[in-house]
């Protein structure tokens, strides 16, 4: 999985398929805290990822195929946890970018990028942890 960003030195790689609806996004939320919190992440960062992954999924789950599966891989690195939420979609549209959405999710993490193929979307959310001397 790719993030982008350079100085992601992928050392772990953890995937978790979930029925894509909503229902199971507490999965996929404790999932995000267990890993981020494995690479000593802050609590506020740890809750900044919960949340954004939550967005993704929201911006996701609308377009999803009923019955489908969200495809969610996480690439744990020694500073950064990358999260790769993908789902079926009969159109696959990117998430508008002037949205509030967006808006949030570009808050909460380092980078977030977004692909389509034909069956499907993609949303990728980096967050690189804080500095230790910055704290």
């Amino acid at each position: 999985m790719s993030s982008g960003d350079s100085s992601v030195t992928e050392q772990h790689r953890v995937v978790l398929r979930i029925p894509a609806d909503g229902a199971y996004l507490s999965i996929l939320r404790t999932t995000t805290a267990g890993l981020a919190a494995r690479l000593d992440f802050t609590l506020d960062e740890i809750e900044d990822l919960r949340i954004a992954v939550d967005e993704a999924c929201a911006l996701l789950l609308p377009q999803a195929i009923p019955a489908s599966e969200l495809l969610c891989e996480f690439a744990v690195g020694e500073d950064v946890l990358s999260v790769r939420v993908t789902t079926e979609a009969v159109e696959p549209v990117i998430p508008p970018r002037d949205g509030f959405a967006w808006t949030v999710l570009t808050a909460l993490v380092s980078s977030v990028d977004a692909v389509t193929t034909e069956t499907g979307t993609s949303l990728t959310l980096t967050r690189q942890r804080e500095s230790r001397a910055a704290r």
